[in-house]
């Protein structure tokens, strides 16, 4: 076991773990931040996106000990009263169905945004294909990007 002290959505977490733990487990079981999930444990799916510096990372197979002096950012974090723009674009598209890939694809949405404010449709494609959303709502998510970005939808 290890100490590490990370700082995650504003506030410095002390934590004693191995230093293997996935950063995913650290925060879901002990901070006790639930709104990262779990889907293939693998990196491939994009359920656990969190940022790490606002660079969107898959916390599934990030090493706690692999943060530094980096700042954490989970879904509960991106905006305490949930109206940063990518959330009220997907609440305006009513993107979620089943609602389980969604925190993971508004984290790695919100990332693409703070390095690209206006990406093009095969921006936001390239993006956003490492998040995967098993009940197919790919098209709203597009749609919910271009409206977060400003950009007119013609057809979302």
């Amino acid at each position: 076991m290890a100490k590490y002290s990370i700082l995650v959505n504003g506030k410095k977490h002390e934590v004693d773990v191995l230093e293997d733990m996935p950063l995913l487990w650290v925060l879901r079981d002990i901070i006790g931040l639930k709104g990262t999930k779990f889907g293939c444990g693998k990196a491939l799916c994009g359920a656990c996106t969190v940022h790490l510096n606002d660079t969107a990372i898959r916390s599934c197979s990030f090493p706690v000990s692999a943060i530094g002096e980096g700042k954490i950012t989970t879904i509960e974090g991106l905006s305490e009263e949930g109206d940063h723009p990518v959330q009220e674009a997907w609440e305006k598209y009513v993107v979620p169905q089943c609602g389980y890939c969604q925190t993971g694809q508004i984290m790695n949405a919100a990332a693409l945004l703070k390095k690209n404010a206006k990406p093009s449709v095969a921006e936001i494609e390239q993006a956003m294909q490492g998040n995967l959303c098993r009940c197919g709502t790919y098209n709203r998510i597009k749609a919910a990007i271009l409206e977060a970005a400003g950009t007119p939808v013609t057809n979302g």
